[in-house]
């Protein structure tokens, strides 16, 4: 038997005696931060105030970061902070200025279709959740234990093997932005050419 499987066996065997019902502080901290970001991301979806809802994506975001460090996995923590919540976020935000979104509740910001968007929202978490649970049936993660993988192994997982939908994802951020800018210059050009045309009809 190699190391790596008796490690495993241990770990397995540890959580069996320790059952679901004596949870360590690790396990408990782990469903609180996670019923928090679920919160955050729920009202993230209800909110009918823009600003509060990228504020809450920053919760939900956080959170996920959080999570992440509980699972001893520092270096995707990190990853989640720089990328989505220093700039994802950073770039919705600007989006909202530059588009001169309402401040207050906006009554456009819901069409309708809530029960349609919950169906899918619940779907594709069932899919994800089976997905995840398929995957890892039978592996156990020791916390009290030592750090399973590396830095070097993760980046280059995710660096090489997922630059291609990184790389997307920044063109397509970088679309959305552009296109922010173009709708807020185009509104700023029909404002001050509607009290020209007012003028010049004044004059006839």
């Amino acid at each position: 038997m190699t190391p790596a499987s008796t490690a495993l066996a241990t770990a397995a065997a540890g959580a069996a005696e320790r059952g679901f019902l004596s949870p360590t502080g690790v396990e408990i901290a782990f469903v609180l931060v996670g019923l928090a970001t679920l919160g955050a991301a729920v009202v993230t979806v209800t909110t009918r105030q823009l600003v509060h809802a990228a504020l809450w994506l920053v919760v939900a975001l956080g959170g996920i970061a959080v999570e992440y460090l509980l699972l001893t996995a520092e270096f995707i923590a990190w990853v989640q902070v720089l990328i989505y919540l220093g700039s994802v976020i950073v770039l919705l935000l600007f989006g909202l200025m530059l588009t001169k979104a309402p401040i207050g509740r906006s009554p456009d910001a819901d069409s309708g279709n809530r029960w349609v968007a919950l169906g899918v929202a619940a779907v594709a978490a069932s899919a994800l959740v089976w997905v995840v649970v398929d995957a890892f049936r039978t592996t156990w993660i020791d916390l009290d234990g030592p750090v399973q993988g590396s830095t070097q192994v993760t980046g280059e997982v995710l660096f090489r093997h997922w630059v291609l939908p990184f790389e997307a994802l920044s063109v397509l951020l970088l679309a959305a932005l552009i296109g922010a800018i173009v709708l807020s210059r185009k509104d700023t050009a029909d404002t001050a050419a509607a009290p020209a045309d007012a003028t010049d009809q004044g004059e006839r």
